[in-house]
């Protein structure tokens, strides 16, 4: 069985080693699109006419295709794992900002109110009360955006061995090893089946105000649209 997952020496880390990498690769940047997006949908909650043009332009970038993307940063950031995180960053921003702009818009007047009677400031009543509210939206695009780039990571192996588990795609057909190929999608499979379960896990321990019927929310319609 550990013959299984023997890996050719060129590859400089073991499969386990391949997973954590894959890891990094892929939840990094959604976490980093995360902090980048909280205060961009808040802008465009605040300044309505502000949001379909952010909209607009989050929509254009992911429409770039990544190897694009990659050739542009290599200049920048050379044959290294930012170079595939940064254009992973930016694609979560389609979905987390409209996940986030929905969910805090989602909050009743009423309670905006009776925290601003509480003396809840701007920044307070948005952290304390508009984000717990809106979390299964958030969570819900965080589950998009998560599972997308955990994909979409593979794809850094066109750069060099910068793709993770993609980098067994490579080698296997470099050795003529269909063992490393099923490794790698089999492997690539289950880790974004585990960050979906993880996240679920997430928004049931978050939202231990709701009835456990009512958790089980459909993801917003521009979610849909945005993933592919």
């Amino acid at each position: 069985m550990n013959e299984f997952f023997d890996l050719p020496s060129d590859l400089q880390h073991s499969y386990l080693g391949l997973v954590a990498l894959h890891l990094r690769e892929a939840l990094l940047p959604v976490l980093a699109g995360l902090l980048v997006a909280l205060p961009v949908a808040q802008l465009c909650v605040r300044l309505r006419w502000l949001y379909p043009p952010v909209l607009w332009v989050t929509t254009v970038l992911y429409a770039i295709p990544s190897l694009a993307f990659f050739v542009i940063l290599i200049d920048y950031t050379g044959l290294s794992e930012l170079t595939v995180m940064i254009p992973l960053a930016v694609y979560s921003l389609v979905v987390l900002v409209p996940a986030i702009v929905d969910g805090v818009r989602s909050v009743p007047q009423e309670t905006l109110a009776a925290a601003t009677a509480m003396g809840f400031g701007p920044v307070r009543r948005y952290v304390q009360v508009q984000l717990p509210i809106a979390a299964p939206a958030i969570i819900a695009g965080l589950r998009v955006a998560s599972v997308s780039s955990v994909s979409l990571v593979s794809v850094g192996m066109l750069i060099g061995n910068a793709g993770a588990l993609g980098n067994l795609l490579n080698s296997g057909m470099i050795y003529n090893q269909p063992r490393l190929v099923w490794l790698s999608v089999i492997g690539t499979a289950v880790l974004a089946i585990l960050v979906d379960i993880a996240l679920i896990v997430l928004r049931e321990l978050v939202t231990p105000w709701m009835p456990r019927g009512s958790r089980r929310t459909t993801r917003p319609t521009a979610l849909k649209d945005a993933a592919r």
